[in-house]
């Protein structure tokens, strides 16, 4: 029923109906076609649009109809974090970063606000992203894991393990007297004699924990020629003299060599 200007009409039905005896058929078995304009949409689409229809309406209940919303708000225009209000990680290349921008003006483009804020956050990133590539940091932590992880590296500190603190002060006491003896007691020919002791003891030391002499004689030679090339080397670029007297570089050299004979009398394995 339709109303118009107070009046009541009943909306026309339209009744098609054609002969069939002509083509060779009964009359009784023609049905007649009825368009009705009162029909739902629904019952007049045919059953694929019918349920093409159904599934827009049921995406549409669920996430909104942003292709037909023109003025859709962008829920993160607030958030401060640009990568949280891109939706992506700190992690992300320049190509999500520009996807992300992207995807997000398209379906928010008819929202000013929207529309600048995205962009905000776009451009705060990139940036970020020239100013990182331009200042680069340099992560000392992930240096030292390199380092750590090569295999020259790796090679050295296997050569070393933790011995049991008795040993540790066994030996650690037997090189201070040797340095307390080189200091107090200078000769002229230099600490020769003390210097002999600490090449003993670190050939005992070291076969006390390896208990395989021929190894503890080879690992007790090149500390001993490590030890005195380096310190050595550490007095003439690096460390000052500051023991005075006329055999005061001897005295320094030794003493940088007792520590690291030390060293290798104690981690060595």
């Amino acid at each position: 029923m339709m109303t118009a200007s107070g009046l009541t009409v009943t909306p026309p039905k339209f009744h098609f109906r054609w002969r069939s005896h002509r083509l060779g058929t009964s009359p009784r078995n023609s049905q007649p076609f009825i368009f009705r304009r009162d029909a739902p949409l629904l019952q007049r689409a045919t059953p694929t649009q019918r349920s093409n229809a159904m599934i827009v309406r049921a995406m549409s209940a669920s996430f909104g109809d942003l292709s037909d919303d023109s003025s859709a708000v962008f829920p993160r225009i607030n958030v401060k974090d640009p990568y949280k209000r891109l939706g992506i990680s700190r992690m992300a290349s320049e190509d999500e970063i520009q996807g992300a921008r992207n995807f997000l003006i398209q379906q928010y483009a008819g929202h000013k606000p929207s529309v600048d804020a995205i962009e905000s956050a776009h451009d705060k990133i990139i940036m970020q992203k020239f100013h990182e590539r331009k200042n680069p940091k340099i992560d000392i932590s992930k240096k030292v894991r390199q380092v750590r992880q090569s295999k020259v590296v790796s090679f050295v500190f296997d050569r070393f393990q933790t011995p049991p603190t008795a040993f540790l002060v066994k030996t650690a006491v037997t090189f201070a007297v040797l340095g307390a003896l080189t200091v107090l007691f200078p000769t002229e020919e230099g600490p020769t004699l003390q210097v002999l002791l600490s090449v003993i003891a670190t050939f005992y030391f070291i076969n006390q924990r390896l208990k395989k002499k021929l190894w503890s004689f080879l690992y007790g030679t090149g500390s001993f020629i490590f030890s005195w090339l380096i310190g050595t080397f550490l007095m003439v670029s690096v460390i000052p003299p500051f023991i005075k007297g006329p055999r005061g570089f001897e005295v320094m050299s030794s003493l940088l060599s007792y520590v690291l004979l030390w060293v290798a009398s104690s981690y060595l394995r």
